[in-house]
């Protein structure tokens, strides 16, 4: 939301109610500015002043940040007719101004960011920033190092021209490998795999630019980011 704004867009935007339902509250003498009645629906607010709807305060949070551990079976959606979605695990007002910064597939889990900070998810997700996200990889065969050194130098993706940036790979165990990549292509991860000669099984993302997931934050259980996780981003 950009300040100034008109009584009945901000009143809308916090109690999610239609904008005509809140003009006729309006009218109805429902609002008040800095303790005075208000009945003109195109009046000017600011974050300062203080807006009461029906008696109660409504307070306008500005900026958030939140980290999720996403689980299995959920989508990167606002809506989905088939899905539950990310954002039904957010108990938080005002979801429908929220979006995600860099979407996981459906059977991926882990490391998901959820905010309403259009310029900051830009700076996370865009190419041209390099914010590396780093993957837990499991494959259906064991990694050979030649294909770890494919991974590092660049693959031909399917259906692709350019070779994918060249990745951070490390081969933890016979079939665990950990994956760092500075791009966002559809599956990319899965179809690097697949350009090698192997197949994901499982894969779990561990961190986003500086944002690491915690291991104590539980698989459907979110937090706000610090304010050191927000500017180091």
């Amino acid at each position: 939301m950009k300040f100034p704004c008109r009584l009945d867009k901000f009143v809308s935007h916090l109690t999610e109610l239609p904008r005509t339902k809140v003009r006729g509250g309006i009218k109805r003498g429902y609002a008040q500015v800095n303790g005075e009645d208000v009945s003109k629906f195109d009046v000017s607010i600011t974050q300062a002043d203080e807006v009461t709807w029906q008696g109660e305060r409504l307070h306008y949070l500005g900026k958030r940040y939140f980290m999720l551990n996403k689980p299995k079976g959920y989508v990167c959606a606002n809506q989905d007719e088939l899905h539950p979605t990310v954002f039904s695990l957010l108990d938080e007002p005002n979801l429908k101004d929220f979006h995600i910064a860099g979407r996981l597939d459906i059977d991926t889990t882990g490391l998901v960011l959820i905010t309403n900070d259009g310029d900051w998810s830009h700076r996370i997700t865009s190419p041209k920033h390099e914010k590396y996200k780093t993957y837990l990889v499991e494959t259906q065969d064991p990694i050979e190092e030649h294909a770890l050194e494919a991974l590092r130098q660049g693959v031909q993706l399917h259906g692709e021209k350019a070779l994918t940036k060249p990745a951070i790979a490390e081969r933890l165990a016979s079939y665990q490998l950990r994956l760092s990549i500075a791009e966002g292509k559809y599956h990319q991860v899965k179809r690097m795999l697949a350009a090698v000669g192997n197949k994901v099984v499982e894969l779990h993302r561990e961190q986003v630019g500086h944002i690491l997931l915690e291991d104590s934050l539980e698989a459907g259980h979110y937090r706000p980011l610090s304010l050191e996780e927000i500017k180091l981003n």
